[in-house]
């Protein structure tokens, strides 16, 4: 018999919204409660939120969702927590309040920083270290504008005044009362500052960055006991027992815990994470390799991240006016029987992995007269499937020769991958099947299973994967030709987007 305290809550902050979830022990959703969290652009390339926003939507829909299910606190066994990475929160240790906006993952400001880092030399030897490039998307390179732009806060920090956390480590903190101050592996390996082989923060590369130490949260396997939250806050006291960033959390969720698994989250970006197992692979095809959720073991994974997925659509709506709502875009891209030769590249904030251009802009080429706004809603949706392509491409390169096994389907997730016509593109560039699960929630499922296997729930990962299941399988139409035709033309409109 299961026991009736066998749920478990995901906090699911993302850079849209903050989300909770309660789970079942089977991980069926049994209440959700969302909030829209407010974007804030100071100028160009600049993407900021109010940290104090981001931790009162959380609180507010972890209470709405306890409601929603008719559970109370004490019939949850334990919290799993999931976040949007890289975004860079700085408070004052003794008040817990920020002394800035949070920095968002997005931002591009810190990129002539970076541009210093890689004229330095520094890129080889933050790639052995940490797995990544260097590139104003990572953590690193925000704390330290933060540092030098604003007025005191290097005094603040080098004094330990105050404390720096990716927003996993800001909802512990008020969680617990400022008790805790933590993170897990996946957040720490996408700051710059973390030797992924070592599970421990770098001197050298603090040094090389300029970051006090002092500011540092200490590091935690991602399934294990975090603190407990503040019983005024739920209702009762519960543990935190699972911690990891949205992608991992993701790749968790889908259930890939072996090597040469593979997931895509279609979001506000896209995010492509292969599980490479206890092998540290090195990229030589613009990914970056990453800590997956580790419960003892260090885990990596092969990471492409494309900046603008989801957001295209929202940019449909809000930008070109061309729909009332994001639900809207399929009925009008399939409206048309092709995107009529137009091509767009939503290069709002650069390009990613694997182009890592941080100059490009986006662009619509391809337009004639008959031209339609279902024309280029087409060409926005197909966009998200042509970068993904992209990515999976450079993956392949990367495990081919390596001499691994090339990934057999892509296991799908995030708010988009329920556009039946996008999962179909998918296919048809990829040439695989493209697999949505019955729950496309895997980013907080991510989270609650870690919750989960620290606090007794589950036995072991075999549990989880009996657990996960498909709901469809895209499988593809085009021939091969038809889709490496189709992938020349996207590589063309790139090299227009990233030109002069």
């Amino acid at each position: 018999m299961a026991s009736p305290t066998d749920y478990l809550l995901a906090l699911d902050q993302g850079t849209s919204s903050s989300r909770s979830i309660v789970f079942d022990r089977e991980g069926r959703i049994v209440a959700m409660a969302q909030r829209e969290l407010p974007q804030i652009y100071p100028q160009p390339g600049w993407v900021e939120h109010d940290p104090m926003e981001i931790w009162r939507g959380q609180l507010a829909t972890a209470r709405d969702a306890l409601a929603r299910a008719g559970l109370k606190a004490s019939d949850v066994r334990a919290i799993g927590i999931t976040n949007q990475r890289e975004t860079t929160v700085l408070w004052n240790r003794r008040t817990g309040q920020p002394v800035h906006h949070a920095i968002v993952w997005q931002d591009r400001r810190a990129e002539p920083l970076c541009a210093e880092l890689r004229a330095q030399g520094m890129q080889a030897e933050i790639q052995r270290k940490t797995g990544l490039v260097i590139d104003a998307y990572f953590s690193a390179t925000k704390l330290r504008w933060l540092l030098d732009e604003v007025p005191g806060l290097r005094a603040q920090a080098e004094a330990g005044e105050l404390a720096f956390g990716t927003v996993d480590s800001w909802l512990i903190w008020q969680l617990t009362g400022g008790r805790v101050h933590a993170t897990d592996v996946t957040n720490a390996s996408r700051t710059l500052l973390f030797d992924v082989h070592r599970n421990a923060w770098d001197d050298e590369l603090l040094a090389a960055l300029d970051i006090p130490a002092a500011l540092l949260p200490q590091v935690q396997p991602s399934s294990s006991l975090f603190g407990e939250t503040d019983a005024a806050l739920l209702g009762a006291a519960l543990p935190i027992g699972g911690v990891a960033g949205d992608q991992q959390a993701a790749l968790f969720g889908q259930a890939c815990f072996d090597a040469g698994m593979a997931k895509n989250t279609y979001g506000t970006g896209c995010f492509l994470l292969m599980h490479t197992g206890e092998r540290f692979q090195p990229s030589s095809n613009g990914l970056v390799v990453t800590s997956a959720a580790q419960l003892t073991t260090a885990q990596y994974a092969m990471e492409g991240s494309v900046f603008v997925g989801g957001a295209v659509v929202q940019w449909l709506r809000d930008g070109l006016q061309a729909i009332k709502g994001s639900a809207e875009v399929q009925a009008l891209a399939e409206s048309v029987p092709d995107a009529g030769g137009v091509m767009m590249v939503p290069a709002f904030t650069g390009l990613g992995a694997p182009y890592w251009n941080a100059d490009a802009r986006g662009t619509i080429t391809g337009l004639t007269r008959g031209t339609t706004v279902a024309h280029i809603a087409r060409a926005a949706l197909e966009s998200i499937a042509y970068q993904s392509a992209a990515l999976l491409a450079a993956m392949s390169r990367d495990v081919e020769a390596a001499g691994g096994t090339p990934v057999a389907e892509l296991r799908v997730d995030g708010g988009a991958c329920v556009n039946d016509l996008l999962m179909q593109f998918q296919a048809d560039l990829l040439g695989i099947p493209v697999v949505r699960p019955a729950v496309v929630e895997t980013t907080a499922l991510g989270a609650a299973f870690l919750a989960g296997l620290s606090s007794g729930v589950y036995a072991g990962t075999e549990e989880l994967s009996a657990l996960w299941k498909a709901e469809r399988r895209f499988l593809p139409t085009l021939s091969r030709t038809q889709a490496e035709a189709a992938m020349q033309r996207w590589e063309h409109a790139v090299r227009q987007a990233t030109a002069g």
